[in-house]
């Protein structure tokens, strides 16, 4: 599938530059006889702990995605706490309804296309890294906007907010404008616990709620 692997590419960079750092620190304070034995043997203990959690971390399973016309699946990983609906979207014409799943730091965290279609619009909007566990986070934050041009009903428009938290400090789309893309199809990737709220037309029947978990590419999230 399009795009696997750039996950654990992602992983193996930050353990490369984290590793590079460690050697570096240790060589200046051997240098220096700065720090006893047993703190380089604690620092070790503790570089083989960020390597385990970093490539667990950036793990990136395949979806299974459910191949039935005129379904949404979930972009996202983690719990779903909001479904209400916004009395304008001007990207996607009107009002909508918004799905937000907060993604935990235990959550993969590659998101999938939540339709087939083109990549119509990406937009990165600069902010603060207030805390993902809020629902309004998107007001505020660092985030990423992709609009996808739904290849099933010609005109139809569906939004994807990728958005940053306190630890997700990069948000790395995986595509760009003019890029088609198939349903359950990985698009991003947000380093450390995030967020992403989802938009949808108002003729979509919402199929999950608050309080549901889901599977990025997996889960039927809305229907027509």
């Amino acid at each position: 599938m399009k795009h696997a692997g750039q996950a654990r590419r992602a992983a193996l960079k930050l353990v490369f530059w984290a590793w590079l750092g460690a050697v570096l620190l240790g060589c200046c304070t051997m240098v220096a006889h700065f720090l006893p034995a047993k703190v380089f043997g604690a620092a070790a203990f503790l570089w083989v702990l960020f390597v385990v959690f970093t490539l667990y971390f950036f793990r990136d399973p395949t979806a299974q995605t459910p191949a039935a016309h005129g379904l949404v699946v979930s972009p996202g990983h983690g719990k779903v706490d909001v479904v209400d609906d916004l009395d304008d979207a001007p990207f996607i014409g009107g009002p909508c309804h918004r799905i937000s799943i907060f993604l935990s730091i235990l959550d993969v965290h590659v998101q999938n296309a939540p339709v087939s279609g083109t990549v119509n619009r990406l937009v990165h909007t600069p902010g603060k890294y207030v805390s993902a566990l809020r629902a309004d986070s998107a007001l505020y934050n660092e985030n990423v906007l992709i609009v996808f041009d739904s290849s099933e009903v010609i005109g139809e428009k569906i939004g994807l907010r990728l958005i940053a938290g306190v630890l997700a400090r990069r948000i790395v789309p995986f595509v760009k404008e003019g890029d088609e893309v198939a349903r359950g199809e990985r698009v991003s990737l947000i380093q450390f616990g995030s967020r992403c709220d989802l938009y949808l037309p108002l003729r979509y029947e919402i199929r999950i709620k608050p309080g549901d978990k889901v599977a990025g590419g997996e889960t039927i999230v809305a229907a027509r």
